[in-house]
């Protein structure tokens, strides 16, 4: 007997994009990451990670270790997926794909970080985001990515 399918998510009523959580515990990486999305608005999104020893990178001295470079560059990109994703007509069936990831890190990222994203340009085919990192030390590093968008005139062009 296989496994029942899980339920798709309840729309937020408010962006008819399902709940964050529950796009955040059906993936994978996300989820072991423990990703929250704080908050959404039109081209706007905070997102955060509580620290983990799990996600540091033992390169510091007396306990000091920083969060690993990629987990910093992951909620770049993840908050600049989310920020766009408000862009669309229909959230919940935006599809888009990072083109473009690029992170400046300004120090260490330690304790609990915390992402904002903000859409600089979202036109019909290119989205572009900028994003700033913070952890206890203050700003950890600066993004800025590029995203192909597919929009609703995307969609089926290929189908016969």
């Amino acid at each position: 007997m296989s496994p029942e399918p899980e339920p798709e998510p309840k729309p937020d009523p408010s962006t008819d994009w399902p709940e964050w959580a529950s796009f955040v515990e059906r993936h994978g990486y996300l989820s072991w990451l423990d990703i929250s999305v704080d908050q959404l608005e039109d081209g706007t999104a905070v997102l955060t990670i509580d620290h983990d020893e799990e996600f540091e990178n033992p390169v510091g001295n007396d306990g000091y270790d920083p969060v690993h470079g990629g987990i910093v560059a992951t909620l770049i990109d993840t908050a600049s997926a989310f920020a766009l994703r408000t862009t669309f007509e229909v959230p919940s069936q935006a599809r888009l794909t990072t083109t473009d990831l690029n992170v400046s890190y300004l120090r260490p990222a330690t304790g609990n970080l915390r992402a904002e994203a903000s859409v600089v340009r979202a036109g019909g085919t290119t989205g572009v985001t900028e994003v700033s990192v913070t952890g206890s030390d203050g700003e950890a590093a600066v993004g800025r990515t590029t995203y192909r968008l597919f929009r609703d005139t995307d969609v089926g062009e290929n189908e016969t």
